[in-house]
């Protein structure tokens, strides 16, 4: 008897993986296995708008207290590190490259509350939209404020 997707899901993953491999269409799970298939362009999207916003928040923290961009590497080191990410991702599935206007637009009011909370800056000293484009965000030779 096959493993059933409720009772063992990693068994059932094996044995799925399996008939795919031998073409026993018979023993495929089709509703299940769509579903999952589904849910790993979701999970992408979802580690996309994660990494978009952790690169998002560095980058306004390092526009705006550029005082203390002086005191360590460690932003400029986890701004390289998701720019790197991010385009990781975009290389294996261009596909979402489209979406990182609208992911951006989506997730920036909680971007900005985790600014907020993260720098002690208030909120009106940030700004409402995002102030750069997904070109500029993604550019390693983009660092915001540099010149001020």
């Amino acid at each position: 008897m096959a493993p059933q997707y409720d009772v063992d899901f990693f068994a059932w993953t094996q044995a799925q993986a399996e008939a795919l491999r031998a073409a026993k269409w018979e023993l495929l799970d089709y509703e299940n296995l769509a579903e999952e298939v589904e849910s790993l362009g979701k999970r992408d999207q979802r580690e996309l708008a994660s990494r978009l916003g952790v690169l998002m928040r560095h980058l306004l923290t390092w526009r705006y207290q550029p005082e203390r961009r002086r005191t360590g590497r460690s932003w400029r080191s986890t701004i390289l590190e998701q720019r790197g990410r991010i385009d990781g991702m975009l290389e294996q599935s261009p596909s979402l490259r489209p979406q990182l206007p609208n992911i951006l637009e989506k997730e920036y009011p909680r971007i900005l509350r985790r600014t907020e909370i993260e720098t002690g800056l208030p909120l009106d000293v940030l700004p409402g939209v995002c102030p750069w484009t997904i070109e500029q965000i993604l550019d390693d030779a983009f660092w915001p404020g540099t010149a001020d």
